[in-house]
């Protein structure tokens, strides 16, 4: 739950209150592991392409 809050500016308050809820928690959770994927996926591409 902390790691989209900090990536994405959210306030303890924010989670607290309500204002951001689990389901928008899990959004944010998957597009970081997407994120973290791609990266992963060019660097390896790059590695076995660029030499």
């Amino acid at each position: 739950m902390l790691r989209p809050a900090e990536v994405f500016g959210l306030s303890w308050l924010d989670l607290k209150s309500g204002a951001v809820d689990l389901y928008d928690i899990a959004l944010m959770n998957d597009y970081l592991e997407m994120q973290a994927e791609n990266k992963a996926c060019v660097a390896r591409w790059r590695e076995e392409n660029e030499r």
